[in-house]
């Protein structure tokens, strides 16, 4: 089995889910499940974050043009249902069920035709950042996947490759399942460190190391936030492994 991992980062007034999360950068949204077939696609998303930040993404997904994932840039005129499965003060599951119609595209899709059935998908989305990690066979063509991937996406969002490499036992982790970071990743992470944004107190700020780097302020933002995710939990991992036994004498 194999994984891609990749990110868009739409732009403002590209969609509604993203321009919700921009406005509350404290909330999230994680996939709890996401099927798809040749015409349609089901799933349950587990969103976190205020009691505001809440009610805009159920109001972005609820009251949309069209459905949240789908690339079209106009209404195609397909069926869609969301229904909300439960609300607390801090959490929102919602289950979505969408019909598509041939103008339709959406990444699931994409991914059915070029890399086959049994896909395992698992995404996040914050801010305007929507992270998808595909796990596939290792059939299909994933240059083809990508080409109309772009095609599909066009100016709406910029796409950005985190890895593709032999899945981690991990499925749910969609930061980094490997012992390496993402090139970008590395190359804030270093930025970082070499301009004194880890010192006490901070050298620079990310507003002057996004500019340094000529990233926006958001995806740097992202990106480091992504990486000391990554980090950590490797630290943790390693921390808790079983001591090495001792020789015996």
């Amino acid at each position: 089995m194999r994984e891609l991992v990749f990110a868009l980062e739409y732009e403002p007034d590209r969609n509604r889910v993203a321009d919700a999360l921009a406005d509350h950068p404290e909330a999230s949204i994680r996939s709890l499940s996401l099927h798809v077939t040749r015409d349609r696609l089901w799933r349950v998303d587990h969103a976190t974050g205020t009691s505001g930040a809440l009610t805009a993404i159920e109001d972005a997904f609820l009251e949309g043009d069209y459905y949240a994932d789908c690339l079209a840039t106009d209404d195609c005129n397909a069926t869609q249902t969301t229904q909300v499965l439960d609300r607390t003060a801090e959490t929102l599951v919602l289950y979505s069920y969408w019909e598509r119609t041939p103008l339709c595209a959406s990444i699931p899709h994409i991914a059915r035709d070029h890399l086959g059935d049994g896909l395992l998908f698992d995404t996040r989305h914050e801010s305007r950042h929507y992270t998808w990690r595909i796990i596939h066979s290792g059939e299909g063509t994933v240059s083809g996947f990508f080409d109309e991937l772009e095609t599909a996406v066009g100016d709406c969002a910029r796409m950005e490759m985190l890895r593709t490499a032999v899945a981690s036992s991990s499925v749910g982790d969609t930061a980094t399942g490997t012992d390496e970071l993402s090139p970008e990743q590395q190359a804030a992470v270093q930025a970082a460190v070499e301009h004194g944004y880890y010192e006490s107190p901070r050298e620079i700020d990310v507003s002057g190391l996004a500019e340094h780097l000529h990233v926006p302020r958001s995806t740097l933002t992202y990106r480091l936030r992504r990486a000391e995710e990554h980090l950590a939990k490797r630290h943790v991992a390693r921390e808790q492994l079983p001591d090495e036994p001792s020789p015996a004498l």
